[in-house]
């Protein structure tokens, strides 16, 4: 999500996602299938457009107060469909792995918190947004912690480096050393873990207009939370070993619209 200036923040990695045209699953209205759900291209413009709308009348609002005429650049919206897409994918795999686990999930984050902090209020997206942080904090709580790998601290590093909470330049020594004191490394590692599983159990399908996929999750520092985001899926029709398209029978069942 890049709505740097929403006070919480981002992580999860490496689930897979099979291109729409690998499985027979190839309809260009459907933004991404999971599981017998599908969320459509149609919805998530709809989500990103009242939001935009949204945005506009906030600052416009808050420059008429002030006598002044924003530009354009100050009316857009720092959020587009892919971060859309995000939040309704990341959504519905907390919400599975939230009941499978029985985590519990607490109102910690407001949609009228969200709405108003990044100027959408009223809107799906600040739902979504908040819905997803709530999730997201129970699962990090609820969960076991996870070990770390090289692998794991390596892309948690980047994800930092790149949302500008952690300095650039670290080692592997380094990064090892830091992620051994910071107990959320864990915990961010465990949501991980947790979504790759509930991945193998569906079949995750990304249109490939949408060409990576990013969590938004919480890190508490010293001046308050900070927002970064971790790639789970990076690459266009991007295929992992978890879903290699084989042939496959066809299927008596058409997936729910969602």
């Amino acid at each position: 999500m890049r709505a740097r200036r929403l006070t919480a923040a981002a992580s999860v990695a490496a689930l897979a996602v099979l291109s729409l045209s690998a499985c027979g699953r190839s309809a260009p209205d459907v933004a991404a299938y999971v599981g017998d759900r599908t969320y459509s291209v149609d919805r998530v413009d709809a989500i990103h457009d009242e939001a935009q709308t949204a945005y506009e009348e906030s600052v416009k609002a808050s420059a008429a107060q002030q006598g002044a005429t924003p530009s354009p650049e100050q009316l857009k919206l720092n959020v587009d469909r892919q971060d859309i897409l995000n939040l309704l994918v990341g959504v519905d795999l907390g919400k599975r792995i939230a009941e499978e686990k029985k985590v519990e999930v607490q109102d910690q984050l407001s949609a009228e918190q969200i709405g108003k902090e990044l100027g959408v209020p009223n809107t799906e997206y600040a739902k979504l947004a908040a819905e997803w942080y709530d999730l997201y904090l129970g699962l990090q709580a609820g969960l076991p912690p996870a070990e770390l790998t090289d692998d794991s601290r390596g892309d948690l590093y980047d994800a930092l480096v790149k949302g500008g909470v952690a300095p650039a330049g670290w080692s592997a020594d380094e990064q090892r050393k830091q992620f051994e004191q910071a107990p959320f490394a864990r915990q961010v590692s465990a949501v991980s873990t947790a979504l790759q599983a509930e991945v193998k159990k569906l079949d995750v399908t990304v249109n490939p207009r949408f060409p990576a996929l990013e969590i938004p999750a919480l890190l508490q520092t010293q001046s308050g939370f900070r927002q970064y985001d971790l790639p789970y899926v990076d690459g266009n029709g991007q295929v992992t070993d978890v879903s290699t398209p084989e042939p496959v029978a066809t299927e008596s069942t058409e997936p729910a619209a969602s």
